[in-house]
């Protein structure tokens, strides 16, 4: 447009300028009005509000605030009238028509309220966009249900009744309607089988009760049926018995997947392995034998009769005390599935290896040929195919060993080597946690604590786990201790017992309650003896040793750990059930906190003969 007039070209820069004045005039009052809304003046916020209210432009920028200001204080009619007003100014606008049905639920009209309700539904349920939109503004109205009521209409509408799954599950969630969550979670993860992690992720931390775990158990087997060739509901099935550390249920279901999707074995593989880490020895046995009947010609079944050894030999080192026959036995099968190994096609393999490694192990701590051991060892870190890792372990290994005999320089020497060659990686972590020890062994706690305080950022939880627990024992007992002697006593016992030197031990820890009576460490002192007596067999003078703890050092941070081993000499080495019980159920009543409950609740299932395992 071209402006010939002078005057005219005035009047137009004037009307401009003045616009983009009223402009930010009004952006400053709405921003003020907001500052007031956010301190809770509530009559200088409305008194603003209400200018701002009279310029229909102005509404889609305060609606939200300017609504809610009116109808949480009070001001039913005015809001009435300002709702009134913006519909016909916006009729179309679905938000501003659930506001209207939101205020006149508010005022009690509840019939006026559900056409506008049922209106919008009728409009939008078959957009899932826009059912979206609704919902999501009836949840920040903190009206669930209504919000509930349209996503349910939407499936229909949209012909899929998976449809706004993880929106139901997160509404359900936020009412506590955990069965109700639950199945729309599993919807979701229906839709594809990828989300089952994040579904696995999200229920770990929402179902916490044992409860909630055994619905969510009987609502997998009632889907099983329903589609038994539904592989989700067998994989989270094999999850929830794994958290309630029912491992046989978990290898039923492992067992059928495998079968369906002729994986020879790796879903069972894979459980036995956990039920292995986590001491149910007796299933992890049912496991590897049940891969070796049934899986004879595949690459499972080597590892399976090796982690059958393995499972023995773990049941022999916490069977007290432990018989020498067992630890030759062991080292019998151990050589036989070494020759037998090495003589296939292919030669040694990685299970052979590792075979090799275990016997070495046995012969060093438990049969006293250290020598052997180490020449096993070196055998094994030098063969062309041991992997990385087995190298590794092999040098700890020996440095181990070394410690055995009283060359700590040569041990040390191993663990560096391993700490400097795998910085960043568990194994590297692991090799300083034992240079830790090494420096705490003698006595040099000020460095064993520049090793622990990197060790407690350390990405495994175990290895991060246990420098914390050294490092809290270091600072506990030498703050008041500045001379050090009773702790540096303690770390000479410790020594001890990583060198099999039960009796030595226990002889200097006698002494140590006498000399140390009021220590700190003298919790401590009765711990280390109830477990060397457990060891030796001696499970009443073990006993004995805890009960002290439960008695006097109960609410110190030994005192779960102590009434925990109770329970366990009880039920595992005196085969007193009844007994067990009841020290787990005092357990359960005292430290529901406890990193054992989880543990504690297995046991008392498995007392009960809630499990099935035959």
């Amino acid at each position: 447009m071209k402006i010939n007039h002078p005057i005219t070209f005035v009047i137009l820069l004037l009307s401009t300028t003045l616009a983009f004045s009223v402009q930010a005039q009004d952006e400053e009052q709405i921003q003020l009005a907001q500052e007031y809304d956010d301190k809770g003046e509530v009559e200088k916020a409305k008194s603003m509000y209400d200018e701002l209210a009279d310029k229909k432009k102005n509404v889609p920028i305060i609606h939200g605030r300017y609504f809610r200001l009116l109808m949480n204080n009070g001001y039913l009619d005015e809001a009435e009238k300002y709702i009134d007003k913006t519909l016909k100014s916006y009729p179309e606008n679905i938000i501003y028509r659930l506001d209207a049905g939101i205020l006149q639920m508010r005022m009690g009209k509840e019939s006026n309220a559900n056409k506008y309700y049922t209106d919008v539904l009728n409009e939008v349920q078959s957009d899932p966009y826009k059912v979206r939109l609704v919902a999501g503004h009836f949840i920040k109205s903190d009206m669930l249900e209504k919000a509930i009521n349209f996503y349910e209409a939407g499936r229909p509408a949209s012909n899929d009744p998976n449809l706004f799954a993880l929106e139901l599950a997160n509404v359900y969630r936020r009412l506590n309607e955990k069965d109700k969550m639950v199945l729309e979670y599993l919807k979701y993860a229906d839709e594809d089988e990828a989300r089952i992690s994040y579904v696995k992720n999200v229920l770990q931390n929402i179902l916490t009760e044992e409860e909630d775990l055994e619905s969510l158990s009987n609502m997998l087997l009632n889907k099983i049926q329903e589609q038994p060739d539904k592989q989700l509901y067998n994989e989270l099935l094999i999850w929830i018995n794994l958290q309630q550390k029912n491992f046989y249920g978990a290898f039923m279901q492992a067992r059928a997947i495998d079968r369906r999707s002729r994986t020879d074995g790796e879903r069972v593989m894979e459980v036995a392995g956990i039920a292995l880490e986590n001491q149910d020895y007796e299933n992890a046995l049912k496991m590897y034998e049940y891969i070796i009947e049934k899986y004879p010609r595949t690459s499972n079944y080597v590892s399976a009769r090796r982690y059958k050894i393995k499972t023995r030999e773990e049941m022999v080192k916490n069977r007290y005390p432990v018989a020498q026959e067992d630890i030759i036995k062991l080292i019998e099968d151990y050589q036989n599935f070494i020759d037998e190994t090495s003589k296939s096609a292919i030669g040694p393999s990685h299970a052979t290896l590792e075979a090799m490694r275990s016997q070495a192990l046995l012969y060093a701590f438990y049969l006293d040929e250290k020598d052997r051991a180490i020449e096993s060892l070196n055998e094994v870190a030098q063969h062309p195919k041991a992997s990385r890792e087995l190298k590794a372990r092999c040098k700890l290994d020996m440095g181990d060993i070394y410690l055995l005999i009283n060359q700590p320089w040569e041990s040390t020497l191993l663990y560096s080597q391993v700490e400097k060659d795998y910085k960043e990686e568990p194994i590297g972590y692991e090799a300083k946690l034992k240079n830790a020890k090494l420096s705490y062994y003698k006595g040099e706690f000020e460095l064993a604590q520049g090793h622990l305080d990197v060790l407690k950022l350390a990405t495994t939880r175990e290895i991060a786990n246990d420098a914390m627990s050294l490092s809290v024992l270091i600072q506990n007992n030498t703050a008041l201790d500045t001379s050090g002697t009773a702790m540096q006593d303690y770390a000479n016992v410790e020594l001890l017992l990583f060198q099999n030197k039960q009796e030595q031990a226990l002889l200097k820890l006698d002494s140590m309650l006498t000399l140390y009576k009021n220590h700190d460490l003298a919790d401590e002192i009765h711990w280390l003896m109830a477990n060397i007596d457990m060891k030796l067999g001696k499970f009443e003078e073990s006993l004995e040793h805890l009960n002290i703890i439960s008695e006097s050092f109960g609410f110190d941070i030994l005192g779960d750990n102590a009434l925990y081993l109770t329970g366990k000499i009880y039920e595992e080495q005196l085969q007193d059930q009844d007994k067990a019980m009841e020290i787990y159920t005092t357990f359960l009543r005292e430290y529901a906190g406890s990193v054992y409950v989880s543990d504690v609740r297995k046991r008392l299932r498995g007392i009960r003969g809630d499990f099935n395992v035959n």
